[in-house]
C-alpha cells in the first residue's frame, strides 16, 4: 500500500489536510493523518511512531508550527534528526508553518471568506500585511480579529481547508508544504506495485 503519513502537531492541521488532500493526491495514495497534542507530544512520540510503522513503502511528512522558535531552521533540523533516529531519513520531510497554521489561511482570504460564509474578507488580501502572512506575528489572533471571532481553530480549519487554493504562493511555508506533498506523491507513485 502506498501511504503518505503525516505527523501533525495538532488536530487543526489534521482537519485542514483531511479536506485539502483529497483534492490534490492521486487516488492510489492513502493519506494517514496522526495528530498529536502539541509540539512537545509530537516530538516525544514521533521516533517511536515512525520506527514502529509497519509499511516499508510509507513516506512521512512531519508538520508543526514555528510559534516562538526564533529560527525555523533549528526546529526543522531537530525534527529531521528525530526522523533519522527513527531510521526514516530519506523517506521523511519536515515542514514548519511560519509562524502558525493560520498563516496559510491569511494567505488565502478568499478561502476564509468561503469557508466561514463571510463577505468582504478577500478584499483585504492586497493590503501589505496579508501579502506576506508568514511575516506576521500571532496570525491566529489576526485571523480572529479579521473574522470578528468567527474563526475557531478546529472547525474553522476544516471548512477553510475545503477552499484553500493549492497554487497559492503568498505563504512560503504553505507553498513548501504543497511542494513537499507533491514530491512525496511522485516518489510513492514511482514505487513498483
Amino acid at each position: 500500500m502506498k501511504e503518505l503519513v503525516f505527523l501533525l502537531e495538532e488536530e487543526s492541521a489534521k482537519v485542514m489536510l483531511e479536506s485539502l488532500l483529497p483534492r490534490m493526491l492521486n487516488a492510489e495514495i492513502k493519506p494517514r493523518l496522526l495528530a498529536f497534542e502539541g509540539k512537545q507530544d509530537l516530538e516525544k512520540q514521533m521516533v517511536r511512531k515512525m520506527r514502529s510503522y509497519l509499511n516499508p513503502r510509507a513516506r512521512f511528512i512531519v508538520m508543526r508550527d514555528q510559534d516562538a522558535t526564533p529560527d525555523c531552521r533549528v526546529a526543522k533540523e531537530a525534527l529531521l534528526a528525530r526522523c533519522a533516529e527513527a531510521g526514516r531519513q530519506g523517506v521523511a520531510l519536515v515542514r514548519i508553518a511560519c509562524h502558525e497554521l493560520e498563516s496559510f489561511y491569511l494567505a488565502d482570504l478568499a478561502a476564509v471568506e468561503a469557508g466561514l460564509g463571510m463577505n468582504g474578507l478577500a478584499k483585504h488580501q492586497s493590503t501589505a500585511k496579508f501579502r506576506d502572512p508568514d511575516a506576521l506575528q500571532n496570525p491566529s489572533k489576526k485571523l480572529l480579529v479579521l473574522t470578528k471571532q468567527r474563526y475557531q481553530k478546529v472547525s474553522g480549519s476544516r471548512v477553510i481547508g475545503q477552499h484553500l487554493d493549492v497554487g497559492n504562493e503568498r505563504s512560503s511555508s504553505f507553498k513548501n508544504l504543497i511542494a513537499g506533498i507533491k514530491r512525496m506523491e511522485q516518489e510513492l507513485l514511482g514505487l513498483a506495485a
